[in-house]
């Protein structure tokens, strides 16, 4: 299905003009025309006057407004016929029908927001919403829930994205697909899972995110941008057919799930203490080996192997406890 733009249909204000000028001559024909049939005269005008305003109204039909970055996909019979767009006031064929399967599809997004509603009240106290058939050309956000997947070790997580779209082509989101909404939201889960699962929450040592068979450093939490530029890739390939166009996908919540949540927690926990226990004893180790050299240097002190031996491990137990030391001073005989 071609998208055909109608270019030429931006005579709404002559049209509504005449026809209200029409109106009021049909008024004026009533008038005169009862006058000329009470003086024994034809009646034809009064019957031309009476005609058109019983059909004069079926113009109005066909007077459409636009808003700018609006578009109206029109069909005729049940044909496409095209698609307004651009600002304006427009009249089509009275007979045309506007068509927006997605008009009653409220989903989280920002373009829900700000839908105009209308609500008739009937006799019987209820009211009946009118849709509103246009189509928005806006760059509009779409912010699915969040959804729970197992990552590439089988970890479960919930993760959240943010997805920026428009339409582009306004035949094939119309008639291409059922509910073009819907059909965005439903691909942007599967293409979330689709690669999600490619990749671990953290850097796992034997893991191949890219498929090139090597190892990688990929994950979920040190690698968002390209994760994201993947997950949009793989939702323009699938919205193609709906006349979407996907600007950007941001990750906007990430976590682990909450059965897991405190054993993960613990593990950092845990890395990170040995992290830290690795730095403290690196830099014990260069401190003593400092120690021994300057005292080497000056010939402050002349010791043999067991003593060398005693001043590290003491040195050690001092730099490396995570108390305060409590020295013992000795008052005797070195030896």
């Amino acid at each position: 299905m071609e998208e055909k733009v109608l270019q030429t249909k931006k005579n709404g204000m002559p049209v509504l003009i005449l026809s209200v000028l029409l109106y009021l001559a049909a008024t004026v024909g009533c008038v005169f025309g009862g006058i000329m049939l009470d003086e024994g005269g034809s009646a034809w005008l009064l019957v031309v006057s009476l005609v058109y305003l019983c059909i004069g109204w079926l113009a109005w039909p066909g007077l459409k407004v636009l808003k700018p970055q609006e578009a109206l996909v029109l069909t005729l019979f049940g044909k496409y016929i095209g698609t307004l767009k651009g600002d304006g006031f427009y009249f089509v064929n009275p007979f045309c029908v506007a068509v927006n399967p997605a008009a009653k599809t409220r989903l989280n997004q920002s373009g829900d927001v700000s839908t105009l509603r209308q609500a008739v009240a009937q006799p019987n106290g209820q009211t009946i919403e009118l849709e509103n058939k246009h189509i928005s050309l806006k760059v509009m956000t779409l912010n699915n829930n969040r959804q729970k997947i197992n990552d590439c070790l089988g970890n479960p997580v919930e993760i959240g994205i943010a997805v920026t779209w428009r339409i582009v082509d306004t035949a094939k989101a119309v008639f291409n697909v059922d509910n073009y909404k819907e059909f965005l939201s439903l691909q942007c889960d599967s293409a979330l899972r689709n690669i999600v699962r490619l990749y671990p929450y953290d850097v796992a040592p034997g893991v191949d995110t890219t498929g090139d068979g090597v190892a990688d450093d990929g994950s979920l939490r040190g690698s968002s941008e390209i994760v994201a530029g993947r997950i949009r890739d793989e939702i323009q390939l699938r919205v193609e057919e709906a006349g979407i166009e996907i600007l950007e996908a941001r990750i906007t919540y990430l976590a682990y799930a909450t059965e897991i949540a405190a054993v993960m927690l613990q593990r950092q926990q845990a890395s990170a203490v040995v992290d830290a226990r690795k730095m403290i004893v690196d830099g014990a180790v260069g401190m003593v080996e400092m120690a021994l050299e300057r005292l080497s240097q000056n010939h402050t002190v002349e010791l043999d192997e067991e003593r060398k031996a005693a001043m590290v491990s003491n040195l050690l137990v001092v730099l490396c406890g995570n108390r305060d030391a409590q020295p013992v001073v000795n008052s005797g005989s070195l030896y």
